[in-house]
């Protein structure tokens, strides 16, 4: 067999998995035991793992999760209210294949940005397309973007992903502007995508933090009444890592 030319045959035809496998085909003499459908069947499942995982760091890279969670890492043993159960069925997606919402809620330093990035990272998994946003931040940057003309084409962007992560919600009472841009952006999502937020303020007090009523009711009608609700309680986990490493040393 003439494998330089094979080779390049598969660069050039961007099949970098296949081209990797025969390589590794060539190099083990067990291969030569293996029939033509075995061995053309192992550079196939090759170069599809290979353009899974692309696909998979390429998704994880746009969606620019503030930290590198999993499902799998997820604390389980610290006492702050968390329901397995709920969380395993969240990592089904079928809650994004719904349409549907989820707030994550609790004191600082509970989890509650992990927790929606390991869920931000596990829609990645399932083919979902993923945007992380702190919301302190996302209002600074569409200030800016009202200032130079991309505030329009900033919205239709948000309104493709298949999940928005909203972090750190409800840190300050939301001024007239920004209360407009938030019922915007939901109502570009409602019914069509989901949207994930956390926050240490509980939602029946989100009204007093978007502080128009009529704006208030709209906003929490579109985020609330389809959403999965985790309420995470406890003492902070940083804190209590600290104290443990303390005594450990």
């Amino acid at each position: 067999m003439l494998l330089h030319p094979t080779l390049d045959k598969l660069f050039h035809l961007r099949l970098p998995g296949m081209r990797k496998a025969l390589q590794e085909q060539m190099e083990n003499p067990e291969c030569s035991s293996l029939s033509f459908e075995e061995r053309f069947g192992l550079l196939l499942d090759r170069e599809e793992t290979m353009r899974s995982n692309s696909r998979l760091t390429a998704k994880l890279q746009r969606a620019k999760f503030r930290l590198p969670a999993t499902l799998e890492d997820v604390d389980y043993q610290q006492p702050r209210g968390l329901d397995k159960a709920k969380i395993l069925s969240l990592a089904s997606c079928a809650w994004l294949r719904s349409h549907d919402n989820c707030l994550i809620t609790g004191p600082t330093g509970c989890g509650k940005s992990y927790l929606a990035c390991a869920l931000g990272h596990q829609a990645c998994r399932e083919g979902f397309h993923v945007l992380y946003l702190r919301v302190p931040k996302l209002f600074q940057d569409l200030v800016l973007a009202k200032a130079d003309g991309r505030y329009g084409k900033i919205l239709v962007s948000f309104s493709r992903y298949d999940l928005l992560i909203l972090d750190d919600w409800g840190t300050a009472v939301l001024n007239d502007e920004q209360r407009k841009d938030l019922f915007e952006i939901l109502e570009d999502r409602y019914d069509r995508r989901s949207t994930l937020v956390t926050s240490q303020v509980p939602p029946n007090h989100w009204h007093e933090i978007i502080g128009d009523p009529t704006l208030a009711d709209a906003i929490l009608d579109r985020l609330i009444h389809n959403s999965h609700f985790i309420v995470l309680k406890g003492e902070s986990m940083r804190k209590n890592r600290k104290i443990q490493a303390d005594h450990e040393g």
